[in-house]
């Protein structure tokens, strides 16, 4: 559905920046580089513009050089040529070009007329939406943000790529491990044996924990996240559907602090502890950590503020407490075991579509208690094991109500049940109950 004020309007373009852009790259060849951080095929209006920036591209990608006569042979064995006006409109572009060193200036001019269209695209998609009563307000939303982003990165983004694209670039990143000689390739846990066996949490990957309740699913979740935002200064996002920020962050500062997160909440702490609370507080103060406690939060809730986290702070990693608590959309429509799945393919879909670790706690099943956990243990539904690119439990006796009370050191064993491009195997660690925290094993503890 077109308004009836745009229905006459000729879509967005400006047909001499667009023959500039062409031109200065048959000047210049070195414009090439400077066009292509701007510019796709599509991006151009004209249909004759499409074809010969494409065939420009193509002579680029086979190292050949970018001329009249090399461009019109092109097109000419594409069968394309007259339908771009002929070697004659070819050798025309150039004249458009005062000098190929504003080519960036004409490029920008191309790419702003691009989005615009792909904006008025998205709008009229909207409104037809919009007026589906068959479809939901959320869901509307939810695919019409997912589609604004998307035109904010199409000049990177495309749907498919070849073979001879991905190798250039994975050698590219092999190299610069090469040359940094970095210890991790991902984002570090800060737990060292951990991150040994996975080289850190991958981008793009699907992370669950598992555990049965009171275990300490979210005081390990929690300490990661301050080992990556407090302590490494990496930004990362936490969804806590379980507890409330206050909540949260006071399990942060007795954690940071190492002040007794029993004393902390009921305010029975020292006066000599001050000290400790304020410089924790301070640290934790300039962590890029952001932190979302909204209630009975609902899947389109969570990827729609996913990704303005990713445009607006650059998360490198997000965490969310927990899967069970995801609201789907359709509740009440189809099964639990269904809806779970749902929720999983979609937060897999997530951490692909934003590059980013998406690490998700999952409780597992009565059958797992007083046993190491199993992958067929993960409750509710079977496309959580399928889904997952990692899978980690954490397993220990039980001793009394084991998150909050006592103050024996008690040993957990993170179990690296599955993990598709590494090993899998165990790490002992010690949770701390007074400071309601995780910590790797030490000689200290032995």
């Amino acid at each position: 559905m077109t308004p009836e004020i745009l229905k006459d309007k000729v879509p967005p373009h400006n047909d001499d920046a667009e023959k500039a852009s062409l031109g200065a790259v048959l000047l210049d060849q070195d414009a090439i580089d400077t066009v292509l951080r701007f510019l796709r095929a599509d991006d151009f209006y004209r249909t004759a513009h499409k074809k010969i920036f494409q065939a420009i591209i193509d002579l680029s990608n086979q190292s050949q050089p970018v001329d009249l006569i090399t461009l019109a042979e092109k097109l000419r064995d594409k069968g394309e040529l007259e339908q771009c006006g002929g070697a004659a409109y070819i050798s025309t572009l150039s004249d458009f070009v005062p000098t190929s060193a504003n080519v960036e200036y004409y490029a920008k001019i191309v790419f702003d007329a691009s989005i615009r269209r792909k904006l008025i695209l998205t709008a009229n998609r909207m409104i037809a939406d919009a007026h589906d009563d068959t479809r939901e307000g959320n869901e509307i939303i939810e695919e019409s943000e997912k589609r604004i982003f998307e035109i904010t990165d199409s000049h990177t983004n495309t749907t498919y790529k070849n073979a001879g694209e991905v190798v250039s670039k994975t050698i590219e990143a092999i190299e610069k491990l090469y040359h940094t000689k970095e210890a991790y390739t991902g984002v570090p846990s800060g737990f060292t044996d951990l991150d040994q066996m996975t080289s850190g949490f991958q981008k793009s990957e699907f992370i669950v924990i598992g555990a049965r309740p009171s275990i300490g699913k979210t005081a390990l979740a929690l300490t990661m996240a301050a080992n990556i935002s407090i302590h490494q200064k990496i930004s990362s996002g936490f969804f806590s559907l379980e507890m409330s920020d206050m909540a949260l962050m006071q399990r942060l500062v007795a954690s940071e602090a190492r002040i007794n997160s029993s004393a902390l909440r009921s305010g029975m702490f020292k006066m000599s502890d001050f000290s400790k609370l304020t410089e924790a507080a301070s640290r934790i103060y300039e962590a890029p950590l952001f932190i979302d406690d909204t209630p009975n939060m609902k899947l389109l809730q969570i990827r729609s503020t996913a990704r303005r986290l990713k445009a607006q702070e650059d998360i490198k990693i997000m965490f969310v407490d927990y899967i069970g608590l995801i609201e789907p959309e359709n509740k009440g429509k189809t099964p639990r075991h269904e809806q779970i799945g749902e929720i999983s393919r979609s937060l897999k879909a997530l951490a692909r579509e934003l590059e980013i670790p998406v690490v998700v706690l999952s409780q597992v099943g009565r059958q797992a208690e007083g046993e190491p956990p199993k992958l067929s243990d993960l409750r509710e539904s079977g496309s959580i094991e399928q889904d997952a690119d990692v899978v980690m439990f954490l397993h220990r006796d039980r001793m009394g109500s084991d998150e909050d009370g006592g103050n024996n050191n008690r040993k957990t064993e993170l179990i690296l049940a599955k993990q598709r491009n590494g090993p899998v195997g165990k790490v002992e660690l010690v949770f701390v109950p007074q400071y309601t925290r995780f910590e790797s094993l030490s000689k200290d503890y032995n």
